[in-house]
């Protein structure tokens, strides 16, 4: 009789030494085995090597022939150039694995770090939202990152720009950990450089893929899931009703975690997301307090949920918008609600004769208006 490849499971051997290591970096770097393979194949055999060993034959009875396994070479010098880069690896099972991914059916089977590990061991809150953030919207991401860095939280976030870099850089000094869609050496996007080599200092980055990787679109998505899995709560500043943001507020659902988010104006595109969140059972965040009282009962270690959630009816990522003119960056700044001008000069860090000009000619064109008190909002259509 024909013994099937998966019917005697093996109990599991976390990795003790440097060819462990090797082997289970080979493992996730071999053709077709991603994470939930990996589980499976680490599961069914005990060892990287055993599963390493046996994936051939597991490829054959899945009618792919000639397979091999990621050669030791390849996996030796993707060591070589994480050490180089000044980052060390951290693998599922090890004692500096964070627990709270260990139980994810697609955990990352490894993690190139970058900075203090010992954040990984905090309770963590993920703050994210969308890129092109407006003023208000980065201010409120600002002071949730501050408040929840001094309550005790590390703030996890993606590294995009607006609203991930806005609380990331409030809360370098209390402790950020941002998870990265390409290698670990390779900054997305370029303007956040500074940011990011200050977050290897005083921070944590994260990435699991190999070094040296530029970012592609599907690798967001898998980003995502890391940083809802690492936190205790999920809140969204702001985002559109269709945007990488609300996909990382779906992981979150699915991995019973709580999602919260920032309610916006309804006219706001950017708010879009927010407001159908909190439409379908989000907690509302009105500032750091909301979140602390909501995770009060969630002080004990996290348990993981499967399945789906039926609270809201999410869709995958929207593209961000490139650099643009001043009246286009003046107007990503504002939306239906008044904003003080004064925020919006400093957010853009623009000097202030050409920014008067810029705001007469979109005052003219009848695309901003003006309010007493020096506030500025986007005119409504006609």
């Amino acid at each position: 009789m024909k013994t099937d490849l998966f019917s005697y499971p093996t109990p599991f051997t976390p990795p003790t030494t440097e060819e462990d290591e090797l082997a289970l970096l080979r493992l996730i770097r071999s053709r077709r085995v991603g994470p939930t393979t990996f589980h499976r194949m680490m599961a069914e055999h005990g060892t990287a090597q055993a599963a390493l060993e046996a994936l051939p034959e597991v490829a054959r009875a899945a009618g792919v022939s000639d397979y091999e396994t990621c050669p030791a070479g390849v996996a030796e010098a993707e060591l070589r150039a994480g050490r180089r880069a000044g980052a060390r690896l951290i693998v599922h099972g090890s004692a500096d694995y964070p627990a709270e991914l260990m139980d994810l059916s697609d955990a990352p089977a490894v993690l190139w770090a970058m900075g203090d590990p010992a954040l990984l061991q905090r309770p963590k809150i993920a703050v994210v939202g969308a890129r092109n953030a407006s003023s208000l919207g980065t201010r409120m991401a600002r002071r949730l990152a501050q408040d929840l860095g001094v309550a005790g939280y590390v703030i996890v976030s993606g590294l995009a720009r607006g609203i991930d870099a806005a609380a990331h850089q409030a809360a370098l000094e209390t402790g950020t950990i941002g998870v990265q869609a390409g290698g670990i050496d390779v900054i997305y996007p370029s303007e956040n450089e500074k940011l990011a080599k200050d977050m290897a200092r005083s921070g944590l980055r994260l990435s699991e893929l190999p070094p040296g990787l530029q970012p592609q679109a599907r690798h967001f998505p898998q980003r995502n899931r890391i940083i809802s899995g690492l936190a205790q709560a999920v809140v969204v500043v702001e985002a559109a009703a269709r945007s990488g943001s609300l996909l990382t507020a779906r992981n979150a659902l699915d991995q019973g975690r709580e999602v919260m988010a920032v309610p916006g104006h309804p006219m706001d595109g950017r708010a879009g997301g927010c407001n159908m969140l909190i439409r379908d059972g989000a907690l509302l965040v009105r500032g750091a307090e909301d979140v602390l009282a909501a995770l009060a009962p969630l002080s004990s270690p996290i348990q993981t949920a499967t399945g789906t959630s039926d609270r809201a009816t999410l869709r995958p990522v929207q593209a961000s918008p490139e650099t643009a003119t001043l009246e286009d960056r003046i107007l990503g700044l504002i939306g239906p609600s008044p904003t003080a001008e004064d925020q919006v000069i400093r957010d853009l860090s623009a000097d202030a004769m050409r920014f008067a000009e810029a705001v007469l000619q979109l005052e003219l064109d009848g695309r901003i208006q003006r309010h007493p008190g020096g506030l500025l909002s986007r005119a409504e259509a006609a």
